[in-house]
């Protein structure tokens, strides 16, 4: 610990806040659990949403978007787990998790009212949109291109989306995630690793 007593030179404190910073650095803390979390749930989701429309006709194949609401709760947990095991707390985890939870709060917001309206035909458009922002955002954020590439990945498919018809949609989503999401997730899992 540091006496507050104790007085710098200019030069010693430029050097404590270099290392504060390669200390921070150094700590990469983003593990890619997230992204790995949503993106094969997700996937899935849309996977199985898809062979339960096209392939047996069911009316109930949405039911497996239930799916999502334990994965939410799972997010709580680790969040409140990791926020109480955080040494520090970063000003970029800080702005990531307000880029977040701007999205979800979209995401709910955009799906109730295309709900409602019964906008079926644009709503993959409209979600391959916003999972783009975030993902393209956290990468910029990150400095690590494999997630900004994945949201330019996701706004590229949103633009196909309406020359492919809706009951293949979901095979659209499904190829975002595993580019936005799943493969920048498992790419972060392997920097976190070699870094920590």
């Amino acid at each position: 610990m540091i006496q507050e007593n104790e007085t710098f030179s200019g030069e010693e404190s430029l050097q404590l806040i270099s290392s504060m910073i390669n200390r921070a650095k150094n700590r990469f803390s983003e593990t890619g659990t997230l992204y790995l979390l949503w993106g094969w749930v997700i996937f899935i989701c849309c996977a199985t949403q898809f062979i339960l429309q096209y392939f047996f006709k069911s009316p109930y194949a949405y039911y497996i978007w239930f799916l999502s609401w334990a994965a939410l709760i799972y997010q709580v947990i680790f969040l409140a787990k990791k926020k109480k095991n955080a040494k520090v707390r970063t000003y970029t985890g800080e702005i990531l998790g307000y880029v977040w939870l701007t999205f979800t709060v979209c995401i709910f917001i955009t799906v109730f009212i295309l709900e409602k309206q019964k906008a079926y035909p644009s709503i993959n458009a409209v979600i391959l949109v916003l999972y783009g922002v975030p993902t393209f955002l956290s990468g910029k954020i990150l400095k690590f291109p494999a997630l900004a590439t994945g949201g330019i990945c996701c706004w590229l498919l949103a633009i196909v989306t309406p020359f492919v018809p809706l009951e293949f949609q979901q095979l659209l989503l499904a190829a975002a995630v595993v580019v936005a999401w799943i493969i920048p997730g498992y790419l972060l899992r392997s920097k976190f690793k070699k870094e920590n």
